[in-house]
């Protein structure tokens, strides 16, 4: 939902900048048109000018926020994929519980490597019981 609504928003700033800068060669083709002295050229590039720094600026901020929301969602799914775990295996034969801690990220279908760095194969007897995670 973020994300549709940042690539939006860089739509629509990008759309202004390309709409800016038609409209303001639009206004230095005629006024060079008309007027071939010398004040309308200083005029020219002072507008191309302020455009250029205006363009530079805005490229600027916008690789300043995509790099700052990719560096946000890449520590949030870090994050996500540190959360500890516990995992309980219940057996048939057995009316203890084992439990093991596991990272988020280190939990699979069948098998787990836990925090400590056992690897764990559950068999199909066993029952997992995975406490931690949230809906």
């Amino acid at each position: 939902m973020v994300g549709k609504f940042l690539i939006t928003m860089a739509v629509i700033i990008g759309a202004f900048f390309v709409i800016r800068q038609r409209h303001a060669n639009g206004e230095n083709d005629s006024t060079s048109r008309s007027n071939k002295t010398e004040k309308a050229k200083t005029l020219k590039s002072n507008r191309k000018d302020e455009l250029s720094a205006d363009l530079r600026a805005g490229a600027y901020m916008f690789l300043f926020l995509m790099v700052g929301i990719g560096a946000t969602l890449y520590y949030f799914d870090w994050q996500d994929d540190h959360t500890v775990l516990t995992v309980n295996l219940h057996r048939d034969n057995n009316a203890a519980v084992v439990s093991y801690e596991v990272y988020k990220y280190q939990l699979e279908s069948r098998s787990f490597i836990t925090t400590d760095g056992r690897s764990i194969t559950v068999a199909s007897s066993e029952r997992i019981e995975i406490l931690g995670l949230e809906d």
